[in-house]
């Protein structure tokens, strides 16, 4: 966190020296201290791999008085998050360069961003949460509005600020009655005393009033039906680097959060939160999916998509008890994992159409890529197959946890209809590839590639791809992120 930070006031410092033909170098700069910061999670990560070589049983490395629960959970997502970021600033370097705001700011509101998101991931008090959250969001806000003389992304940068506010608010409210019901501000010292409380006072209407404003927050956060009207008009008016970036990173916190606050400090309501879940789950399903399937712009139907997948996710969450049976949590992950390359993957192909007279983002634009760029219509294809689901690519994995999960725990129609919705997916991600395959192009104009989006396009699809092929080593560093042993599926699987 601190070496992003530092990196991050240096670009802000080394921008005003740089003549305008010389901004490439904040890029750089952005990617070395990714680079800096990737080392050092390697270094705790090592730190972990010693204490279990020595035989010594490390749960976590807290800091701050607890507040900070530096485990290998947080571990797994500082990679994810440092991993989407560094897609994210190749990507945005020639793109920045055709809308004529390649300012160093750019980058370091990402990197500061990031920051937010590794509080948020490692958090282990709701103080350090809500400040992670807002750092954040705070830095998302002026990233989605960064085109200034763009009067959609004006648009949708006020939109994202108001009602992200008004949800900060309401979760700021639901935490503060969780420290007034049980006197402390550590998630574990709040399951501990909720534990207490609600075996004195099973219906306490306060604890289901704080429970209700803090999940609001929280499924905001992640674009759950229905606190998922600013992702549409966001995804749409932001710069699409910065939409690849929401969609993957940004959401990837969210979910941070929202394990940490459910699966430590709320646990013992989840016999309250399940039945709230599997009713979002599959509203954010059918809203997210149906929704989908009207839209012409392809940045629009991917934030849709992005909220049906969430929809997905949630049934993981809710086929997880978080002790005996954990393939739902494990399923999550898996999905966060191969969704950030796959999704980012996508928005790289639709990033690459930005010209000069061309914005790029409509279908009709992806009409004839097969006869303009015949490699990045085979990658798109690739993405929004592995969107949908279908092997041998990353994104078959990310569902078939989700349902194996189901039908572990017993929730057989959930399973049903998320594979009903599944097929709906497969329709509209069809539009697009019938665009570019079967119509004919409107724009003759060749894509020209620079080569920082020719390397976050061979990244992508080479991690979609191998993912899909070579899945026993990612879904053994999962189960580490969650210090488990292979299940006995799992085990059964990879033989």
């Amino acid at each position: 966190m601190l070496l992003l930070t530092l990196f991050a006031l240096g670009i802000l410092l080394i921008d005003l020296l740089l003549p305008k033909e010389w901004k490439r170098l904040n890029a750089i700069t952005a990617l070395i201290g990714l680079a800096f910061s990737a080392a050092a999670v390697g270094k705790l990560h090592y730190a972990y791999r010693i204490a279990e070589q020595k035989g010594t049983s490390v749960a976590a490395f807290t800091g701050f008085l607890g507040s900070l629960m530096m485990d290998r959970f947080a571990i797994y997502f500082f990679y994810l998050f440092l991993a989407g970021a560094a897609i994210a600033v190749l990507i945005s370097m020639r793109y920045l360069e055709i809308e004529h705001e390649n300012h160093g700011e750019f980058y370091a509101l990402m990197l500061f961003s990031v920051v937010g998101m590794m509080c948020m991931a490692a958090g282990y008090d709701i103080v350090l949460l809500f400040i992670g959250l807002e750092l954040m969001a705070i830095s998302t806000y002026v990233l989605v509005g960064f085109l200034r003389r763009d009067k959609r992304s004006n648009e949708a940068a006020l939109k994202y600020l108001l009602l992200g506010a008004f949800s900060s608010g309401i979760f700021a409210y639901g935490l503060s009655l969780f420290y007034g019901v049980t006197g402390s501000t550590n998630l574990g010292e709040i399951a501990q005393r909720l534990q207490e409380r609600i075996a004195a006072r099973p219906n306490d209407p306060v604890v289901v009033l704080a429970l209700l404003a803090t999940a609001t927050g929280l499924l905001f956060k992640i674009a759950a039906v229905p606190f998922h009207q600013w992702a549409p008009d966001a995804y749409e008016g932001a710069p699409t680097s910065i939409t690849g970036f929401m969609s993957v990173a940004v959401k990837a916190a969210g979910w941070a959060m929202l394990l940490r606050v459910f699966l430590a400090g709320l646990y013992p309501l989840r016999s309250m939160y399940v039945p709230l879940l599997i009713f979002v789950s599959v509203a954010t399903m059918t809203g997210g999916n149906l929704a989908a399937i009207t839209q012409s712009n392809t940045k629009r139907l991917l934030a849709y998509s992005s909220i049906a997948h969430v929809g997905y996710m949630l049934l993981g969450l809710v086929a997880s008890d978080g002790t005996n049976n954990s393939t739902g949590i494990v399923a999550i992950l898996i999905y966060l994992l191969v969704y950030t390359f796959m999704n980012l993957g996508a928005f790289a192909v639709i990033t690459s159409l930005r010209r000069r007279h061309v914005i790029g983002d409509e279908i009709d634009d992806m009409n004839g890529l097969y006869f303009k760029a015949p490699t990045e219509a085979i990658l798109m294809l690739v993405f929004l197959l592995s969107l949908a689901g279908i092997p041998p690519l990353a994104g078959f994995w990310g569902k078939y946890f989700i349902f194996l999960a189901l039908i572990q725990t017993g929730h057989y129609i959930l399973a049903a209809i998320g594979v009903l919705y599944a097929v709906v997916g497969l329709y509209y991600y069809m539009r697009i590839a019938s665009a570019m395959l079967m119509k004919p192009a409107v724009d003759p104009e060749p894509v020209r590639l620079g080569p920082a989006m020719q390397l976050a396009l061979t990244i992508t699809g080479v991690a979609t791809v191998g993912i899909g092929l070579f899945p026993n080593f990612f879904i053994w560093v999962v189960n580490w992120s969650l210090g488990l042993t292979q299940a006995t599926h799992v085990a059964s699987l990879l033989r």
